[in-house]
């Protein structure tokens, strides 16, 4: 199976705040790989092979006020996934309170090279790109936890019909009914089930396999908690799921969304 990882996190570290680069990367014992991940496309191409991925999204964003990135995120993502553009897929963002003009912004990084954002829908739906919209709590300072609410997303999809919306993380761990509802409602609305232990999926998705057309796995790595991509890919694979449920799921509605 050609597995696709639709939520995997390697940015520019360097620009993040003492304090989150602290919580990302407490406890863990891979920092000198990874330290040469976020500056090196070889190294992540021989760590995705190595743990059995085919292809990876590379999430990335501005957000100078809690994280650290500013826009030069979208450069750097652009670039970093150049250097294999058939498995690494950028996906990168545009902050509207910090930018002069959010729509020329997103314009200039999608000519870049950037397939994908967060989050400015007007624009990505005009030029044919997918938006992942975060969902569900954060643990990092200053995160506030009650704006990852999937059902505010039901304003956007019914503003952009034809925007295709990925709900990051499908609103775990308090609102996955409203994660699935919205997955259901609209056509063009998916989910990822990335930081979500894969042996508790169905436990807060028992009806998934009703969805597989619209879930994208991802695992995102390398946030806290998240140890191994390929333990979580092989965790994912066991579960109980019909055959074309998992290939759904881990490839072919990646290939589809970002092909």
């Amino acid at each position: 199976m050609q597995i696709t990882d639709v939520h995997i996190h390697v940015q520019p570290w360097w620009e993040l705040k003492p304090e989150i680069f602290d919580a990302m990367t407490r406890g863990r014992s891979d920092l000198d790989e990874l330290h040469r991940i976020m500056k090196s496309p070889s190294h992540l191409l021989r760590r995705l092979d190595a743990d059995g991925i085919a292809r990876a999204v590379l999430v990335n964003y501005p957000s100078p006020e809690n994280m650290g990135f500013t826009h030069d995120a979208n450069e750097y993502v652009a670039r970093y996934c150049a250097e294999a553009p058939d498995r690494l897929i950028a996906m990168g963002g545009v902050h509207p309170r910090f930018a002069e003009d959010a729509g020329a912004e997103v314009r200039r990084a999608v000519a870049m090279g950037v397939r994908a954002l967060k989050v400015h829908p007007p624009q990505a739906q005009r030029l044919r790109v997918p938006v992942m919209i975060h969902t569900g709590t954060s643990i990092f300072p200053g995160a506030r936890s009650r704006l990852g609410e999937p059902m505010t997303v039901d304003d956007v999809a019914v503003d952009f019909p034809d925007l295709r919306i990925i709900l990051a993380h499908g609103g775990r761990p308090l609102w996955m009914d409203q994660a699935f509802f919205l997955v259901r409602r609209f056509p063009n609305v998916f989910m990822d089930v990335s930081s979500i232990p894969p042996k508790a999926v169905l436990r807060y998705f028992p009806r998934l396999a009703e969805v597989a057309d619209k879930v994208l796995y991802g695992s995102d790595w390398p946030s806290p908690g998240v140890r191994s991509m390929a333990d979580n890919a092989r965790d994912f694979q066991a579960l109980p799921l019909p055959a074309d449920a998992l290939v759904k799921m881990l490839e072919t509605n990646a290939r589809a969304l970002f092909p």
